[in-house]
């Protein structure tokens, strides 16, 4: 990445995210003016690879885009990398016309594409999915209702993972395009945080698409490998989301009256921005340690193998439970530092507050991450650290 690209990035964050969280923390419309000024940058979907018209950055890149837009608005940020999922999957195992033909266009567009795994029943168990895949002639046929995918209704198509209607046992992700006849919107979610994202409940009556958009492999070992990088992404949005919490309380503490002076000069206050700062940086190196283990994959010619062996990495799962659980330590306390107006909505902390809480959330829970590390990296006693 050339240093002007992150100097766009925080100059677009400057310009169009600053000074907007009431508008952004709304639940309007998207805001498409913002997603057009970023496609200005030159940098929407910044991961595509260079053959298909993207700029091919990594996954490193990634995390200092992410953070620098988190920095100014966390739903922002996440509808601008989430495609990043789905992406990626096609990348490593999606035919070649197949990625020719969804994601040429995609970076000529600076576009979005969705992921749609969740389902009610399921829950964490994605084994237990219900929607189906059927073989008929030359097409799939897919049937069933998915509960949570981020930018549905505006992508240009959608990585869908069901269940073989002919192997109970089998699972695929199947491409299907936003527009194909019995894709529709049940709603949208009305979330606490990331308000500014499109988080919606789908439908899938009878999808029909022909047979060769399935990726090939198992399609929850695909899931598992593209939440790889999202992951990482996630966890770096509560690095722009601590360094806000931190910067307003800075700003803060230099006027707020504290007995014979102002709240930056107490020690206590010392103290706790000092944690911040610990912890922050702690955040990003691990972030951006867990990126190098996924782009030193990527740049293998190997790649969709090894990570077929690897499934999903222990650094993507430790950098986003750390900065998930640090994350929301910074806003905790941070909030605490404003007192009575740190409980309202006069001022940007609680926004805060609520948008990073997320990354503990989403893509599994911190207690799901958990139970994945102990079967994957402690058990094996070669796999530990």
């Amino acid at each position: 990445m050339r240093p002007e690209d992150l100097k766009a990035v925080r100059a677009f964050v400057k310009e169009h995210l600053d000074g907007r969280h009431a508008e952004l923390d709304a639940l309007d419309d998207k805001p498409s003016d913002v997603y057009e000024r970023f496609r200005e940058t030159g940098l929407a979907n910044w991961w595509l690879p260079e053959e298909f018209g993207g700029r091919g950055l990594t996954l490193e890149d990634g995390v200092e885009i992410v953070n620098e837009i988190a920095y100014g608005d966390a739903g922002a940020a996440f509808t601008l990398f989430i495609s990043v999922l789905g992406t990626s999957m096609v990348q490593l195992y999606g035919s070649d016309e197949l990625k020719a033909r969804h994601l040429g266009p995609m970076a000529a567009r600076g576009s979005f594409c969705a992921t749609l795994g969740s389902e009610r029943n399921a829950g964490s168990e994605l084994a237990r999915i219900e929607t189906t895949v059927a073989a008929d002639g030359g097409e799939l046929v897919l049937t069933g209702e998915k509960f949570f995918s981020t930018n549905t209704d505006f992508a240009d198509f959608l990585i869908v993972v069901a269940r073989s209607a002919e192997d109970p046992e089998a699972y695929h992700a199947v491409l299907v395009p936003r527009d194909t006849p019995g894709v529709e919107i049940v709603r949208r979610w009305d979330v606490i945080g990331l308000r500014a994202s499109h988080t919606y409940q789908v439908a899938l009556k009878d999808c029909r698409v022909p047979a060769g958009n399935r990726l090939g492999g198992s399609g929850l070992r695909l899931l598992e490998i593209g939440l790889n990088a999202s992951r990482i992404l996630i966890a770096a949005t509560a690095i722009g989301i601590a360094r806000r919490v931190r910067d307003h309380c800075m700003t803060y503490a230099r006027t707020k009256p504290l007995r014979d002076g102002v709240l930056m000069e107490n020690p206590v206050f010392a103290q706790r921005l000092g944690q911040m700062e610990m912890q922050i940086d702690v955040m990003k190196s691990h972030c951006l340690r867990a990126a190098r283990d996924y782009d030193a994959i990527m740049a293998d010619p190997d790649a969709p193998a090894l990570f077929h062996r690897q499934g999903t990495l222990k650094s993507a799962l430790t950098a986003k439970m750390f900065c998930g659980q640090a994350g929301w330590d910074v806003a905790s306390v941070g909030s605490e530092m404003f007192g009575g107006l740190g409980y309202t909505e006069d001022l940007p902390i609680g926004k805060l507050l609520r948008d990073v809480r997320y990354v503990s959330v989403v893509e599994g829970g911190d207690d799901v991450l958990r139970d994945l590390l102990y079967s994957r990296y402690v058990i094996p006693v070669p796999r530990r650290t």
